[in-house]
């Protein structure tokens, strides 16, 4: 069967946080935009998230936010952390100096796909997309079945925010660009979460709980509510595999608060745990949240990045369409936006994973459990580096005695992880200085290996 063509401006592939603030940014700009999602109109907005949002993430201008707000941040009440040792028991409580939140991830999935519409979007609900329409080196739509039937949809730029390890990447040629191909699977985290509706509020309805686990990875407790927990846990691809359902059975099992508890919904995923892409973008094309990696490496969070890239995306598509230039020098400055923003925090969160990937969960433990609160929210959270006082150094110096090793390797990592942030600061406005940069930054990951003993990540 011959597919039908339908013709937009801009086409955007996936319906989660990244796509839809894409799709309604460019409806907003003036532009024909099509969003095309795979499940139902009543399924679109289920996707599997630890629903925890720390800090005041503002999005961006271009959906009702307080609607957003108000029908699916269930807990605006997050203050602080809870770190668990998995060894003693013992628990650190760590004040993250602002508020956070956590959402009821469905709701606020329908919502943000309903303003996505009301921003003159049109979006195709049970729309697999599995292939590209890439005639020469430019990227010039995609090819779907919807409802059955085939389609192939022309478009001046294609917006991929089809999540981790996106199809759409294995189909397009990327040899005419830089976009960033250094990708596998031991870059990503597997994860699985579940919802539970507890008989008896906790105590810790202001808290986000972690616990590390085996396998590289954590287990969390997040609260929508007194008595609505999201529990889950990911552990990274490089490490052997385990049985998530069985492990977070298990924990659960030992928590008192969780007595009575009843399952009320239940989804797994994989997600990126890795630098975000150091290009994500190619002629006709341009890669947005989990499908460019723009995900917190440390904790998985990646909703406030995924709105700030598809939103910029849009903006930066706009532009590069009214110019008639949708070539790679032509939608570059979206690259140059994300790696000046966060995407300088979150590479160098990324150096403490590969950190994490040369010790053991017992060393790892010892020495995060030392370490004062703040130092561990701005290392997992909002700066990527830590500091520490004279003081308090010699504090978790007596602290982690047996594992002053790892401590002063962290220490070395985190001097790192300060100079790359430099480095991420001076990524080049257009493509021409691309090699030279990223030479630059390999010779500090080489120092990073170096320090570690970790295997090459990339």
């Amino acid at each position: 069967m011959a597919p039908s063509t339908e013709t937009a401006d801009v086409v955007v592939v996936g319906g989660g946080t990244a796509g839809c603030f894409a799709a309604a940014t460019a409806a907003r700009e003036g532009l024909e935009t099509v969003l095309l999602e795979r499940k139902s109109a009543k399924e679109a907005g289920h996707i599997a998230c630890g629903d925890g949002i720390k800090g005041k993430s503002k999005f961006p201008d271009v959906v009702d936010r307080e609607r957003l707000r108000t029908e699916s941040f269930t807990n605006e009440s997050i203050t602080r952390g809870i770190f668990e040792n998995p060894r003693t028991g013992e628990t650190i409580d760590v004040d993250f100096g602002e508020s956070g939140a956590v959402v009821d991830r469905y709701r606020y999935g329908q919502v943000l796909l309903d303003e996505t519409e009301r921003a003159g979007v049109e979006i195709h609900y049970d729309t697999v997309v599995n292939d590209v329409i890439q005639p020469d080196a430019r990227v010039e739509g995609v090819r779907a079945v919807r409802d059955g039937d085939p389609v192939d949809y022309e478009a001046e730029v294609v917006i991929d925010g089809a999540g981790a390890l996106s199809v759409l990447q294995d189909k397009i040629d990327f040899s005419a660009s830089a976009f960033d191909t250094n990708v596998n699977y031991s870059q990503f985290c597997s994860a699985y979460r579940e919802v539970l509706e507890l008989p008896e509020p906790v105590e810790w309805e202001d808290a986000l709980v972690f616990k590390p686990t085996e396998e590289l990875g954590y287990l969390w407790y997040f609260p929508r509510s007194a008595t609505e927990i999201n529990a889950g846990l990911g552990f990274q691809m490089t490490e052997e595999p385990m049985e998530l359902v069985d492990v977070l059975k298990d924990d659960l099992a030992n928590r008192a608060d969780f007595e009575g508890a009843t399952v009320k919904n239940k989804l797994g995923a994989a997600l990126p745990t890795r630098r975000p892409y150091d290009s994500a973008v190619h002629p006709g094309y341009v890669a947005v949240g989990d499908a460019a990696a723009h995900v917190n490496p440390c904790t998985g969070g990646g909703i406030p990045g995924a709105a700030k890239a598809g939103h910029w995306a849009a903006e930066i598509a706009a532009e590069a369409i009214s110019d008639g230039d949708v070539s790679e020098a032509g939608l570059w400055e979206y690259n140059h936006r994300v790696q000046t923003d966060f995407g300088k925090r979150f590479a160098a969160m990324d150096l403490y994973n590969i950190f994490g990937t040369a010790h053991g969960v017992d060393d790892l433990v010892s020495v995060v459990t030392a370490l004062p609160g703040q130092q561990i929210v701005d290392a997992i959270g909002k700066k990527g580096t830590t500091e520490m006082s004279l003081g308090l150094k010699l504090k978790t110096v007596l602290k982690t005695i047996g594992h002053w090793g790892t401590l002063y390797d962290l220490y070395k990592v985190q001097k790192e992880a300060v100079s790359l942030k430099d480095v991420y600061d001076s990524y080049p406005d257009d493509p021409g200085r691309f090699d030279a940069w990223r030479k630059e930054r390999d010779a500090l990951m080489d120092r990073v290996y170096e320090i570690t003993g970790a295997e090459p990540k990339y």
